[in-house]
């Protein structure tokens, strides 16, 4: 496959983000106008929950989804007030919810509270929209934990399990994908993967697609199955597409 043809693969499965603490209104118009962009469509914009209503507006009419976060970046316990969260995201128009797992709890041996957590958004997120839930594989490290956790998170009900929140000193890792990917495979259910954080080159992107491609078949790997998280890996990719950079080329996380 060409570079071109690959940065456009990892365009269409790209979730442009922006959970910057400084985020602004007008920077939530810009990363709209981008996912929108001839060059694409993104898969979705992640925003901050105060900004799902601007987002849905910015992109009516468009294919491209809205996603926010909740129990972010922190991955609390608090099942009540995250529900909450969630509903009100929802009620703004978000298609999208990424939920940060209780991951401190499944590091104390409590899984149970993990698993609430996610079967109750589970039952907010109804099957028209999508649940991502994030491991934050970094922080778990543990291979053994990352298993588990991808195991519950599959198991309580995710649409697609995500690496990390990318706040973390340690970000995506293909180790820890690797790990998700073949807890997917093994689970026999349709859930995708979102490898997030620290995907700032086209050869970054292709090493997850070429992972997702070797444990789960060369065509798993559609925006239906696998995002890629990223906020700078969208400017890359279309100065690759426009031939105005390598496959080396950087962005900002």
């Amino acid at each position: 496959m060409s570079d071109a043809a690959l940065a456009q693969r990892a365009l269409r499965s790209l979730d442009l983000t922006d959970l910057t603490d400084t985020c602004t209104p007008s920077a939530i118009d810009a990363l709209c106008a981008k996912a929108s962009d001839p060059h694409g469509p993104v898969a979705a914009v992640c925003v901050w929950p105060q900004f799902v209503r601007q987002a849905k507006a910015a992109l009516m009419g468009s294919p491209v989804r809205i996603a926010t976060v909740v129990n972010f970046p922190d991955g609390g316990e608090d099942v009540a007030r995250v529900s909450d969260d969630v509903g009100e995201a929802l009620a703004d128009g978000a298609d999208e919810i990424d939920l940060v797992l209780p991951y401190k709890a499944l590091q104390r041996g409590n899984a149970s509270t993990a698993r609430e957590m996610v079967e109750a958004v589970r039952e907010k997120v109804d099957r028209k929209r999508v649940l991502k839930v994030i491991l934050e594989t970094g922080m778990l490290a543990d291979p053994k934990l990352i298993e588990a956790a991808s195991r519950l998170a599959i198991a309580a009900g995710a649409d697609f399990i995500k690496t990390s929140t990318g706040k973390t000193a340690v970000s995506a890792t293909p180790e820890a994908a690797e790990i998700m990917l073949r807890a997917i495979r093994d689970s026999g259910r349709s859930v995708g993967l979102k490898p997030s954080g620290g995907i700032r080159t086209l050869d970054d992107a292709k090493i997850y697609l070429d992972l997702a491609g070797r444990i789960m078949g060369p065509n798993w790997a559609t925006p239906q199955t696998f995002r890629i998280g990223a906020s700078g890996l969208y400017d890359t990719l279309t100065a690759i597409l426009d031939g105005k950079a390598s496959t080396a080329a950087t962005g900002a996380y």
